[in-house]
């Protein structure tokens, strides 16, 4: 040991020091082996989730109580749970009734508007069938210009009558060929056959008295005898003194009553004269209504009933009111009746009872209205309707829009009731008073004559 404290020239003091220290750090390092095979070193886990099922465990009478303490407010948390939850269960309910009932009436109100928006369409509709509201402030046009509309309109029947009639008479002799076929040129205008038969026997007579031979002459002489019986039958349709001047119209449901009213209306209003119109058709809503756009564009008074309600009750109330609000003429639209139904004809007999009983003398003028499109059916219309309410005068439609139009003479001839309104178009002035020579006139014309 001296040889190294020699060699390494090493203080022994320090070599003490060096040594002691060498043996400790040797003992402390053996020290740490052995017990770190003994203690197994503890490593840092993750924390595992359990799933297990949850053991009872014996508890301890602390942990009890401290146990039942929690059961206790949870009980009592749950029973705050369960009130609240009641009262905003009715709450939710009230909100939920609040909303239903707002939503019921949204749906109430959303189904109302959509049927007014319905009946405003409707009435868009029907306003596209009568004439436009500038119409109604148009001048009356003139004496030329009706001439020229009634003769476009009659260009159908012409076809049909004259224009056969004309070359029928394109024959070099008159004979018993020539009748035949003239005879069946007057049915096919529908004539009739009764005034077919009228017609054929008044020519023939006058052409053997005569002494004609040129059967053009049988033009001429049929227009001359059809001015007659035209003449017969053409009606005054001027108003009387009596105020209310009541008119009723009728007529079957189609030939163009609700208009023919509308357009009656315009021309008294053009008279200076205060109308008032009244819808006693309660059995179609649609025909209530159409006339009620053609009052507020003509600008007339307008009664109306409830749907459904007595037709007799509606124009017992409408000539009350006419006498209260002073009017000049009151329009009275019947139901549409077939003329073959007793029993409605019996109701019309008995709405024009009802207006006489509370207007003496009334109704002034019973008008019928009829489609020339009908032909022969038109004049059987005529003598049913007749026989139940005493006709005064016919209003014969939609000559414009048939080859039929000679069914007018047929009437005149047959039945004993004057024709005082033709129409022959959809414009306001288009229904005017029937006269016969300008009528016989626009229906003889032929395309090389010159209108006057």
């Amino acid at each position: 040991m001296e040889s190294i404290i020699s060699t390494f020239n090493i203080n022994p003091d320090d070599f003490v020091f060096i040594v002691g220290c060498t043996v400790i750090f040797i003992v402390t390092l053996i020290l740490v082996i052995f017990f770190r095979d003994e203690v197994p070193t503890e490593q840092p886990t993750e924390p595992q989730i359990d799933d297990s099922p949850v053991q009872e465990q014996a508890l301890t009478p602390s942990t009890e109580l401290k146990e039942t303490e929690i059961t206790q407010e949870e009980t009592l948390d749950q029973a705050v749970v369960e009130e609240v939850t009641k009262k905003q269960t009715k709450d939710f309910v009230a909100i939920t009734d609040t909303q239903e009932t707002e939503k019921i009436e949204e749906i109430e109100k959303s189904v109302v508007d959509n049927v007014q928006q319905s009946q405003v369409i409707s009435e868009q509709v029907v306003e596209e069938i009568v004439e436009e509201p500038e119409a109604v402030q148009q001048p009356e046009a003139p004496a030329e210009s009706f001439f020229s509309r009634l003769r476009l309109g009659l260009s159908k029947t012409r076809a049909g009558f004259i224009d056969k009639l004309d070359a029928l008479i394109s024959r070099n002799e008159i004979n018993d060929e020539v009748w035949e076929e003239f005879e069946e040129t007057l049915i096919l205008a529908d004539l009739g056959v009764t005034t077919t038969m009228k017609l054929r026997e008044d020519v023939e007579n006058e052409i053997e008295q005569k002494l004609i031979t040129d059967p053009h002459e049988i033009k001429n002489i049929l227009k001359s005898k059809i001015l007659e019986i035209l003449k017969k039958s053409e009606g005054s349709a001027v108003i009387s003194n009596n105020k209310p001047f009541i008119m009723m119209i009728a007529g079957v449901n189609g030939v163009g009553k609700t208009t023919t009213i509308g357009k009656l209306a315009y021309k008294f209003k053009g008279e200076s004269k205060k109308v008032m119109v009244a819808a006693a058709d309660t059995f179609r809503a649609a025909a209530v209504d159409q006339l009620e756009v053609w009052a507020n564009r003509v600008g007339t008074e307008f009664i109306r009933g409830r749907s459904g309600a007595d037709p007799s009750a509606v124009a017992f109330d409408a000539v009350k009111a006419s006498v209260s609000r002073n009017c000049d003429v009151l329009i009275i639209d019947t139901a549409g009746r077939l003329h073959t139904r007793e029993n409605l004809m019996d109701e019309l007999k008995k709405m024009r009872k009802v207006v006489s009983r509370e207007l003496e003398g009334a109704p002034h003028e019973t008008i019928l209205v009829l489609d020339a499109t009908t032909g022969q059916n038109a004049v059987q219309q005529a003598k049913i309707f007749d026989e139940a309410i005493d006709l005064t005068g016919i209003a014969l439609t939609k000559l414009d829009g048939t080859a039929k139009g000679g069914v007018i003479i047929s009437i005149a001839n047959e039945l004993n009731i004057p024709v005082k309104y033709i129409g022959i178009g959809e414009r306001l002035e288009d229904l005017r008073e029937f006269n016969a020579e300008e009528f016989v006139e626009a229906l003889f014309v032929s395309e090389s004559e010159t209108v006057h």
